[in-house]
């Protein structure tokens, strides 16, 4: 009987605590999306009335509504090239083929190690010859750079539970390696392969300290007007903006979390 008192107290205290962080880490995003909705001419909470002026001009503002564009042309170019090198290079080092694989490893994983604020000089520099700050092809670059190791690190994670008998079966029966890829691995770890596409795009477009170093006073991506709206005056569109970007990371989890539910539904996935 004190054992179950015991465990229904511990149960109890678990689920209090828990909730008190949830309020904590959700709370200070509820106050933004509250402010984001103020009639005040100012940051000011709680708001002394509520509308959506700052919203209009989040859209009507040329400069808010040209580096959200900016950004979305970003993200989807970044998303898409960063996808396809993580899921080339995941077979390979999955499988043992990469010549030298830890080095290659270590290559592609180097900038989750390596803080992005050493990084960030490094394509500003390089792109002073090419003429390539404040371009897209620029900042698709130096992203698809920021963003291939979660690429390649889910893709990795998504090999890991495919049999391997699957591939040999195939190679057996006289399928090119191509083929076994097409027909066979690419359609088992298509959810982690669309999993790294989300991540690779919030990553993207969360991104500030790279794109400050590239970016120009005509072409720059929504967190660098941002940055610029916080260091001069601020009034509650930049919490219009916050109030987007935490419905597109929270759409993102959502999506990533139906491709991982859909990815271990799989009846070939995992199997021994």
């Amino acid at each position: 009987m004190t054992n179950m008192r015991t465990e229904r107290l511990w149960n109890g205290l678990r689920i209090v605590i828990s909730a008190l962080l949830v309020i904590f880490l959700v709370a200070p995003m509820l106050i933004v999306i509250i402010i984001s909705f103020s009639s005040a001419h100012f940051l000011t909470f709680p708001p002394p009335g509520y509308s959506m002026q700052w919203y209009r001009k989040l859209f009507g503002d040329p400069a808010w509504f040209n580096s959200l564009v900016v950004s979305f042309q970003i993200i989807v170019s970044t998303g898409l090239l960063a996808v396809t090198r993580g899921t080339a290079a995941a077979p390979r080092l999955s499988r043992g083929q990469f010549p030298r694989q830890p080095v290659g490893t270590g290559f592609l994983m180097a900038p989750l190690a390596v803080q992005v604020i050493i990084l960030a000089p490094t394509p500003h520099g390089a792109y002073r010859f090419w003429n390539l700050n404040g371009t897209l092809l620029g900042f698709v670059l130096a992203h698809t750079v920021l963003t291939v190791p979660y690429v390649t690190s889910t893709v990795l994670s998504s090999l890991e539970m495919v049999d391997e008998r699957y591939e040999k079966a195939a190679l057996t029966l006289g399928a090119p390696p191509w083929t076994v890829f097409r027909r066979i691995v690419f359609p088992l770890i298509l959810p982690g392969v669309l999993s790294g596409l989300l991540f690779a795009m919030v990553i993207s477009f969360d991104e500030l300290i790279v794109s400050l170093f590239i970016g120009s006073p005509t072409f720059r991506p929504v967190t660098v007007q941002m940055w610029s709206d916080v260091t001069g005056d601020v009034d509650p569109t930049i919490a219009a903006i916050g109030t987007l970007l935490f419905l597109f990371s929270l759409l993102v989890l959502l999506l990533e979390a139906l491709t991982r539910r859909s990815g271990t539904s799989s009846p070939l996935m995992g199997q021994s």
